[in-house]
């Protein structure tokens, strides 16, 4: 089968297409012809090893000291079952799904991904395409886990930094969904498309500085890695949440903050879960959620999507067709 791997770490050049074995599925798995898979900002972290300094060691540990441990990126997939394992009970040939590979050793830029059927792993929405649906396990997922972390609830306020890209739109729409107000942040270019999802008012950060608004919010959730808990913390209500994709450990004050303050910084990394993949797949299907796609491209084109996310500007997904 095609596949995309990175023999070693660096930029979008590492990464080159080739042929490797079709996996076969274990008594526990089923293999799934991928008609979609997505790049996003995860993988190009993995793809260049970016991480803050005194992370170095453990990431190498985790990743691979040298080169990837696992060269064949891709988090997030949609397809169609092509073959079910001797005990697969759950799913059967010709199912539609999507699913997270997350931890499942990631592998979802190739032709086919082996996924055990009790894994991050469900039926496709039935009024999502492949493109649509290969977006919600990680975009979505992700945002619906810090979402819950931050103990989000009908009338509070949220304010959503960085609300244009792939997590920030799907926060947008999760956050209207559970009744929360919600102030979102983006370039110009984006404003009216925060607004359409149900933002209640659109923020341009190059002309408004909303570090300086005096408005106060119950959850302040940076999307994009565009912000510091330091910037923000007078912005947060009494016992309100910072919710930040990234590595919030790397903020020395962090920790003091946590001994000091009744005011919560939760960051690191969501991993979504079956139940998680149903939810969003019934909100998607009753209409309150749907996936923005930026920018598509091939699975033989797959360094170029690479460039393109790293440049930080992307709007919604970027989709990988195969």
């Amino acid at each position: 089968m095609k596949a995309v791997a990175a023999a070693k770490y660096g930029s979008p050049d590492v990464l080159r297409l080739m042929e490797v074995a079709k996996p076969i599925p274990e008594d526990n798995e089923i293999l799934i012809k991928i008609r979609a898979t997505t790049v996003n900002v995860g993988d190009c972290r993995m793809r260049g090893f970016a991480v803050p300094p005194m992370f170095w060691l453990p990431g190498r540990i985790s990743l691979g000291l040298f080169k990837p441990r696992r060269p064949i990126f891709g988090m997030e997939l949609a397809g169609e079952v092509e073959a079910v394992g001797a005990r697969v009970a759950r799913f059967k040939i010709g199912d539609q799904v999507f699913a997270s590979t997350f931890k499942a050793k990631y592998g979802a830029h190739a032709e086919y991904k082996c996924m055990p059927e009790d894994g991050a792993v469900v039926a496709r929405p039935a009024n999502a395409s492949y493109e649509e649906a290969a977006a919600l396990a990680i975009g979505a997922g992700t945002a619906l886990h810090f979402l819950r972390k931050g103990n989000i609830r009908s009338g509070q306020r949220v304010l959503i930094i960085g609300a244009s890209g792939s997590v920030g739109s799907f926060a947008v729409q999760l956050s209207k969904a559970f009744g929360a107000e919600v102030t979102a942040v983006c370039s110009a270019s984006n404003l009216d498309l925060v607004s359409s999802l149900g933002a209640d008012r659109a923020i341009d950060y190059t002309k408004e500085d909303v570090a300086t608004s005096g408005e106060t919010y119950d959850i302040i959730f940076d999307a994009a890695g565009k912000t510091t808990f330091s910037r923000c913390r007078h912005l947060l209500k009494s016992k309100g949440y910072y919710l930040h994709t990234g590595l919030v450990g790397s903020e020395l004050n962090v920790l003091w903050n946590s001994l000091t303050s009744d005011k919560r910084v939760i960051g690191g990394t969501a991993v979504a879960h079956a139940e998680d993949l149903v939810f969003l797949k019934e909100l998607m299907e009753s209409g309150r959620l749907k996936t923005i796609i930026d920018r598509r491209y091939p699975l033989e084109r797959l360094a170029e999507a690479h460039r393109y996310v790293d440049q930080g500007h992307k709007r919604g997904n970027v989709i990988i067709t195969l």
